[in-house]
């Protein structure tokens, strides 16, 4: 006589039928770019092997006269980027391959309602990245026998975006108050040579500024440019060079929007 089945099997011969059909799925998630203005899916036929985020800030240096090595003054963060290489292959159908690349090729067109690309969301399980496409390159590396292509691996770059409304003022840019810690020492020497006072303030150039409007803006009148022109040796006042450290000499304020002159 057979010696009877362990617990667990009499337990899995009485599970009613039906639970014992209920279907269980072991199948990976499928990546997938959508297009968020359309709501198109574009499945890809093979996941990535892996996928790559780029995350980082972005630093300007500050040019100070006499310094062994520049302040950093933080501007902005990076978008992130995610790159990832695409696999298709349509050897066994002798399809064109290019049917199934082309569609994610077109997400690099601007749309003619917004003039822009459409922005997408690039799914895969749990991992969810709003972005835009960026760049999209191709290598064909199967030929059937009458040319068509039926291989390939596309690099692809996107490129997080961001939906935030800024408005952008047109104005001074200032350090932080450690490079200002690291700037007034610095150029108290300097200030002196050309003969100012320890008032006197650093400006960063940007884009854009003129003599006269960081006159006005540190001085309280455009019209004294010319002293700052002065200090810094500045022939042409048109022709300022976006970040630039000017020194603004003897102003007694303390920067743009400040008391003004002291008596």
């Amino acid at each position: 006589m057979a010696p009877p089945p362990p617990r667990a099997a009499h337990a899995l011969l009485r599970t009613p039928k039906r639970l014992a059909a209920l279907p269980v799925s072991n199948e990976l998630a499928k990546a997938v770019l959508i297009d968020t203005t359309t709501g198109t899916g574009h499945v890809v036929m093979y996941n990535p092997e892996e996928l790559k985020f780029e995350q980082g800030n972005q630093f300007a240096e500050v040019g100070i006269p006499g310094l062994n090595a520049s302040p950093l003054q933080y501007v902005r963060g990076k978008n992130r980027v995610l790159t990832m290489e695409l696999f298709f292959d349509t050897y066994e159908s002798k399809e064109d391959v290019r049917s199934y690349t082309a569609p994610i090729v077109r997400l690099l067109d601007k749309q003619p309602q917004t003039l822009a690309p459409p922005v997408l969301l690039f799914s895969l399980g749990r991992v969810q990245f709003r972005c835009v496409l960026t760049d999209a390159g191709q290598r064909f590396t199967m030929f059937a026998p009458d040319g068509t292509p039926v291989r390939s691996t596309m690099s692809v770059r996107l490129q997080e975006y961001v939906d935030i409304s800024l408005e952008v003022r047109q104005g001074l840019f200032f350090g932080s108050p450690t490079v200002s810690a690291l700037v007034n020492p610095a150029l108290t020497p300097i200030v002196e040579a050309a003969g100012g006072s320890t008032s006197s303030s650093v400006h960063v150039v940007i884009a854009g500024e003129t003599l006269s409007g960081i006159a006005g803006a540190y001085l309280g009148d455009p019209g004294r440019w010319r002293e700052i022109a002065k200090a810094n040796g500045i022939v042409d006042p048109l022709a300022l060079e976006p970040g630039a450290s000017l020194v603004v000499p003897g102003n007694g304020r303390s920067g743009p929007g400040g008391s003004g002159r002291t008596s």
